[in-house]
């Protein structure tokens, strides 16, 4: 396994579909871009920026009542790529037992950046699909929420079933 970072969500320009960066903290610092959906896209912005909501989001829900348990979520790896589809596991504490629960890598990250836990990556999922990225400009800044909430709204409106098939 190796340990990365979420580092950003963006929306792809080609395909004007969010995606979020996990960047392996050393080596070759790879990057592994996952195309997720816009609800979890827009919960994992607002984390990683600290963005409170009146009302709890559903991550948001997930945290507090895994924290009522006493459940400590030690760690997500995102495990592997199937047919296109990513695969994570969330790996859980309460006291003395443990437990693995599969999740999508979107649910996974936006609870992870909720709760600070740290994020791996398997290793040969990492070498098969990781990319080194060119390096961002100082002055790029991230994604606003707000503007990730316009873009997916676009996508939204714009999108026919048609662009889905293979």
């Amino acid at each position: 396994m190796v340990e990365v970072q979420l580092t950003n969500v963006r929306v792809d320009l080609q395909t004007n579909t969010p995606v979020v960066l996990l960047q392996e903290l050393e080596g070759a610092r790879r990057t592994l871009p996952i195309f997720i959906a816009a609800p979890e896209a827009t919960a994992i912005a607002f984390a990683l920026q600290g963005v409170v909501t009146e009302r709890p989001m559903t991550h948001d829900l997930m945290r507090d009542i895994l924290g009522e348990l006493g459940v400590t979520v030690e760690r997500v790896v995102v495990t592997e790529l199937r047919q296109s589809t990513y695969f994570a596991e969330l790996h859980l504490r309460q006291g003395e037992s443990r437990h693995t629960v599969s999740s999508r890598p979107s649910d996974a990250i936006a609870l992870a950046a909720r709760t600070g836990t740290p994020i791996f990556v398997a290793e040969e999922l990492l070498d098969l699909e990781g990319v080194v990225l060119a390096a961002q400009d100082d002055d790029e800044e991230p994604v606003n929420p707000e503007e990730l909430v316009h873009q997916f709204r676009e996508f939204i409106r714009d999108v026919k079933p048609e662009d889905f098939s293979s």
